[in-house]
């Protein structure tokens, strides 16, 4: 069967944006004080622009996903194939969820202005349009207690990795600040946001290994693992692993060395360099995660090895 690609680019659109707004709002809270936040991230612009995207590719989404139901062409808009997916199916249920979670969002970012309780909020209403998406792939499958832990693992993957993205989107955006706005209250703000992921990571990569190990269980199967390489499913997966190995790769090289490197050059008055080997390592990271995220989406479309007949 080909692949549907409008709707396999709208999933990856909406695993982008969703785990922007989550990761980056969270990211803010933890990683900056609240005197910093708006000035050192444009914070308003992108959560604001990131929770309007979102609702954009949800409207998308419920289009082309009705149509692919109902096996017809996305245009003209087919009205009743649109209802019956939004009362009579819990995707249809989550997607509702979504883009009242994604308007809450948007008006506490219009009013954050970097304060903890408002950007609280985003953060909160964010990651439960983050978490609807687990309604729009495999973690629904199942049911029973089967169901449930597919569903919770699902939901702390999409968690978990959103926080990454977003953090990824934050750390970049304190490192390519230009030139003439670089003080040394930035550069000392940026270190800190740097060490201060290094310790969230280690909770978000053990929490991806996890729900990626149950995920792995229940999708593929001990018995389907010689199977993978002879699979599409199976070389995306296998693709997914190894840019994940190379995020994992990157993370420990910025925490253990680029970071400790950049604070001795913001000490000596010297960081450009240190900066710059940040900003190299921080793109490729993100280009990984990217690369992820489109696999992802595309995986989601696709039958699994477990339920393969």
């Amino acid at each position: 069967m080909d692949a549907d690609w409008p709707l396999i680019g709208v999933r990856f659109a909406l695993y982008a944006t969703l785990s922007g707004l989550f990761g980056l709002s969270a990211f803010s809270l933890y990683g900056l004080k609240a005197g910093e936040r708006a000035d050192a991230l444009a914070l308003r612009p992108w959560l604001v622009g990131t929770g309007l995207l979102g609702l954009l590719f949800s409207g998308i989404a419920l289009v082309l996903l009705a149509a692919a139901m109902a096996g017809a062409p996305p245009w003209p808009i087919d009205r009743e194939a649109i209802g019956m997916l939004i009362t009579g199916s819990a995707t249809g249920t989550a997607w509702e969820a979504r883009m009242v979670a994604l308007i809450v969002a948007v008006i506490a970012a219009l009013i954050a202005a970097g304060r903890t309780a408002p950007l609280g909020m985003v953060a909160l209403a964010a990651g439960i349009a983050l978490a609807t998406l687990a309604w729009t792939g495999h973690g629904a499958m199942d049911e029973g207690a089967t169901g449930w832990v597919h569903l919770l693992a699902d939901i702390l993957h999409l968690l978990a990795a959103g926080a990454w993205v977003g953090a990824l989107l934050g750390l970049t955006l304190l490192v390519v600040r230009p030139a003439v706005r670089v003080d040394v209250a930035h550069l000392r703000l940026t270190h800190r946001a740097l060490h201060g992921f290094g310790l969230v990571g280690t909770l978000v990569v053990g929490t991806i290994v996890v729900t990626g190990l149950v995920n792995g269980w229940l999708l593929v199967g001990a018995g389907n693992l010689p199977r993978l390489l002879t699979t599409l499913y199976g070389q995306l997966l296998l693709a997914k692993l190894v840019l994940f190995g190379a995020m994992l790769g990157l993370a420990s090289l910025n925490r253990f060395r680029l970071t400790p490197v950049f604070e001795r050059s913001v000490a000596a008055g010297d960081h450009r360099a240190a900066l710059g080997a940040l900003w190299r390592s921080l793109a490729i990271e993100a280009s990984c995660a990217v690369t992820i995220l489109a696999l992802v989406a595309w995986l989601g479309m696709l039958e699994p090895p477990a339920t393969a007949m």
